[in-house]
């Protein structure tokens, strides 16, 4: 009995460490796997404050997708310098729309359209689609999230000229993406596993890991997200319109 005791306590002990090792950044679940694709990138927002974009982009990156908006008014305020001095280097750039549940389509739409240019050779928008705040306890019914989400893909398709990525979670894609956006590219949130889509869909991006730190930023978010792309750099070309 004292053995199993000690044994169940070891493990409890190197589970903790793991945990500790994960949480900190030090260990990475997913980076065996995610070594295996060719094509690497970051999103980023304000919270990593100033970025020196040369810098960051030499880390054997190949895109960056910055956020711009949040639901009917918010502007990331880094976005237009993030955009900018991104775009001066040899990254793929794209930028991404938070979306919330409390404002119409209309006025995120808007939102986009007043905030990012339309300028050839930039990645898709992406709508990013998950839960946040009280709503992780209380998910919204589908019906109202796809009211907002489908006329806010279409009228960023119409004005951008491209299906929008479409960013989600596991949780979110089973409510509200699952057999749906056939059009739409998918970017699929997985820091502990490779994903796989529950409707057997292919995933365009996976995030693998929201632990990872990199030369090139200090801001409050000592962590970066980090990406990578199925289908190689045909597939980032494609997604640029070349």
């Amino acid at each position: 009995m004292r053995r199993r005791l000690v044994i169940a306590a070891a493990g409890a002990v190197a589970l903790a460490a793991t945990a500790g090792l994960i949480a900190g950044g030090v260990l990475w679940p997913n980076r065996v796997p995610a070594a295996g694709y060719a094509v690497r990138g970051v999103d980023i927002s304000a919270y990593q404050g100033a970025i020196d974009w040369p810098v960051l982009a030499a880390e054997d990156l190949d895109f960056a997708v910055i956020k711009a908006t949040e639901g009917r008014g918010f502007v990331d305020e880094r976005f237009a310098e993030n955009w900018a001095d991104a775009r001066a280097t040899s990254l793929a750039v794209g930028a991404y729309h938070f979306v919330t549940f409390e404002a119409s389509a209309e006025e995120q739409l808007a939102n986009v359209i007043a905030t990012v240019p339309v300028v050839e050779g930039a990645l898709p928008i992406t709508v990013d689609l998950e839960f946040y705040g009280e709503h992780f306890a209380s998910p919204p019914d589908a019906e109202l999230v796809r009211g907002i989400v489908d006329p806010l893909l279409a009228g960023l398709e119409q004005h951008y000229g491209a299906p929008p990525i479409l960013y989600t979670t596991a949780e979110a894609h089973e409510r509200y993406v699952r057999d749906r956006y056939p059009a739409n590219p998918i970017w699929i949130r997985d820091v502990v596993l490779p994903p796989t889509l529950p409707d057997d869909r292919d995933w365009t991006i996976w995030q693998y890991s929201n632990r990872d730190r990199l030369p090139g930023y200090d801001g409050v978010e000592p962590f970066i997200d980090m990406n990578v792309l199925a289908g190689g750099p045909a597939r980032l070309q494609e997604l640029l319109g070349e």
